[in-house]
């Protein structure tokens, strides 16, 4: 659980201090995949994949939105 060059470990972060910096991650997401070098890329993907398995961890339990699924994309793409 030490610090490391992608910031402090996510399961050292406090719930707030984990959603900003999983806010700022997705945030920043698609400007690295276009113009991030291939180090910058990998690096922000380890990051965010900790960030996100961190809270998946904390939060076995949500509750995904009906839309948010595969029946109900598929639903909305019928009604489309």
């Amino acid at each position: 659980m030490a610090e490391h060059d992608g910031g402090v470990s996510a399961e050292r972060l406090a719930d707030g201090a984990l959603l900003k910096q999983l806010e700022a991650i997705h945030r920043t997401r698609h400007e690295t995949l276009l113009h991030g070098s291939p180090d910058a890329l990998r690096t922000h993907t380890q990051r965010m994949g900790e960030l996100e398995g961190e809270y998946l961890r904390r939060h076995p339990e949500r509750a995904p939105v009906a839309g948010r699924t595969r029946d109900g994309a598929r639903a909305r793409h019928a009604e489309g």
